[in-house]
């Protein structure tokens, strides 16, 4: 008598059958070859995704007291318009000469002691990251011009599969961005200015939208393909 809580694959298996095709053998699996395990497929990250990922010093590229250090801030708005006040932003970026604290720069380390280049905030001080930093120099753009100062950001967030990348750069360099071979790449002016800060009296601001809200009169931010 056949147990009904049990496969009818399985209840049909043959045990002393090496393989007979379309019939299945109890624990094959129907495999040909041993199990391997695949790669975990992306899934959507909750609403607790930062914790344990952010730290006292996170939002510091350089420490508090360093001369020309400013704050880089912005919210981030989801499609709907709101707030988010769970979401992670990292940035890294070129110190003022144009360096990056890396050993890969091929001109050599940088100059600016106690400066990292990168930097993590989370959104929890209603919906807004902070970065602690210095305003970046130009860098090389590969092909022996130069890009406009910028900062390079990636955002994670609830509902997101992987990261957005995005850039930030200075209402104030306004002839290196008229240069920039990035920004001119977009198709419009109203898609770079979504990579625009402005200045404010501590630093430079820049809130980035996650997705377009027209009810609320909100563009999404320029994101890269990375």
């Amino acid at each position: 008598m056949s147990a009904p809580h049990i496969s009818p694959l399985v209840q049909a298996a043959i045990e002393d059958n090496d393989r007979v095709p379309g019939i299945p053998r109890r624990g094959s699996g129907f495999l040909d070859e041993p199990l391997r395990w695949g790669t975990t497929p992306s899934a959507t990250v909750g609403p607790y995704l930062a914790i344990g990922l952010t730290w006292p010093d996170g939002p510091y590229a350089v420490a508090e007291g360093t001369e020309g250090a400013l704050w880089l801030r912005g919210r981030v708005f989801d499609g709907n318009g709101d707030l988010v006040p769970d979401a992670m932003v990292e940035t890294w970026q070129a110190d003022p000469d144009g360096r990056f604290a890396h050993p890969d720069d091929p001109r050599g380390a940088v100059a600016r002691p106690g400066f990292r280049g990168f930097a993590r905030s989370d959104t929890r001080d209603g919906g807004q990251y902070a970065v602690h930093t210095l305003k970046p120099g130009p860098v090389p753009d590969g092909e022996g011009g130069l890009q406009a100062p910028h900062v390079d950001v990636s955002v994670f967030a609830r509902g997101l599969l992987d990261r957005v990348v995005t850039r930030i750069y200075f209402a104030d360099e306004a002839e290196a961005n008229a240069a920039d071979p990035v920004l001119t790449s977009l198709p419009d002016d109203a898609s770079r200015q979504t990579l625009i800060a402005q200045r404010t009296d501590d630093g430079y601001s820049l809130d980035i939208h996650l997705q377009d809200c027209t009810a609320k009169d909100m563009v999404e931010t320029v994101f890269f393909a990375v």
